[in-house]
């Protein structure tokens, strides 16, 4: 796989964790709002791989974690928070949520979904973002919000799975 693929085969994920977690409390900090511990075990839970995980599994993985029971509406509210934070993306078409490569900015996402290993690379192409807005402006239409998925297979299991 080349180097600068998203996903290299040197992909250290304890890095790449490590680092996503740091720069969120150190996000939270600057914009004076509270990363609380609760909060924090989400995006951990979110940040354990580059599969988005759906509000239930990480109800679940959250449950089990904490040894205790823990309401729906307690994760949703973190989701809604980190969310809102721009510290994680919710990927429609799976109804999950996956960490932000780049919380620092407000961005709009493009994600590459594998269909079959079910790992979701972000892409921050500002080229696609602005030629979205372009057309839509000649055409007179006022995007709310835009988040681009794109489903196929990655390089990985292209290889592994070849015919």
């Amino acid at each position: 796989m080349p180097s600068d693929a998203p996903f290299p085969d040197e992909h250290n994920h304890a890095i790449c964790m490590s680092q996503a977690l740091g720069n969120a409390a150190k996000l939270c900090l600057q914009r004076g709002v509270r990363l609380t511990p609760l909060r924090l075990q989400v995006l951990e839970l979110v940040w354990r791989s580059h599969k988005p995980l759906g509000a239930y599994t990480i109800l679940e993985n959250l449950q089990t974690a904490q040894g205790r029971r823990a309401a729906p509406p307690t994760v949703y509210r973190a989701l809604d928070f980190l969310l809102a934070q721009g510290l994680i993306h919710r990927i429609a078409s799976l109804n999950a949520f996956i960490g932000c490569l780049h919380p620092e900015a407000t961005h709009v996402g493009q994600f590459l979904i594998c269909e079959h290993c079910g790992n979701a690379i972000e892409l921050d192409t500002p080229e696609i973002t602005n030629c979205i807005m372009q057309r839509a402006e000649i055409l007179g239409f006022v995007v709310k919000s835009q988040t681009i998925e794109i489903s196929g297979r990655c390089a990985h299991c292209q290889a592994r799975y070849a015919s």
